[in-house]
């Protein structure tokens, strides 16, 4: 199983880079089947106001699945046994989900009736303004699985983000599944042709496939 620990704002002394691997390894110790990899990343901000300034970061790759955690706290040794504990429990939850077919199928059922799908126009913001940064300051690439919205929705509930992109195992097509301000889940579409007026947009229920 390889481990990478990287650090930024911050010297890994032998001590801190000992005590991860002790903690990670301890939490995913009954999970090394299905993982294949662990990045970590600890951090310290910068700016004085931020109280929780000591970040720990973990992001493992499990059979073509990404699960990630964060925690944050005054102290780093305290931000590493709460990101441990995390991702030991987000581990846990990713071996339960890989369930037979029909057991997938039938918590798709279930959860498909908490998605909201929309098109590709769709105001994401609900009204609110975003500010964007001047230039684009990052660039990730990764492999983009053929999924289905139930299995995107999993994905995204494992890596802690507020979107997640993925091709839809139905389409092909690069669709985009969030989180909604109000509850439950949403997933952006292309519309088809693509050259409908701008601000329009359609929505229908998820129904899963029987």
């Amino acid at each position: 199983m390889k481990l990478v620990l990287q650090s930024k704002n911050i010297e890994i002394t032998d001590a801190i880079r000992d005590y991860v691997n002790q903690k990670i390894e301890k939490a995913v110790s009954h999970f090394e089947n299905i993982t294949t990899g662990i990045d970590i990343n600890l951090s310290v901000a910068k700016n004085p106001r931020i109280a929780a300034a000591q970040v720990a970061e973990v992001t493992i790759y499990a059979n073509g699945a990404v699960i990630r955690a964060e925690e944050a706290s005054e102290h780093l040794y305290a931000s590493i046994d709460l990101v441990a504990d995390k991702i030991s429990r987000k581990l846990r939850k990713y071996k339960e989900r890989n369930f037979t077919k029909k057991e997938r199928t039938d918590a798709g059922k279930d959860l498909s009736e908490d998605l909201d799908l929309a098109l590709l126009d769709y105001n994401l913001t609900d009204n609110r303004s975003a500010t964007l940064p001047a230039e684009v300051v990052r660039t990730k690439y990764f492999a983009m699985a053929a999924l289905t919205i139930e299995e995107a929705v999993a994905q995204l509930q494992l890596v802690d983000h507020d979107f997640y992109m993925y091709r839809s195992a139905e389409t092909g097509e690069v669709n985009v599944v969030y989180r909604r301000n109000h509850g439950g889940f949403g997933v952006i579409q292309p519309r088809p042709g693509g050259n409908e007026k701008n601000g329009s947009h359609s929505d229908r229920k998820v129904t899963a496939a029987t």
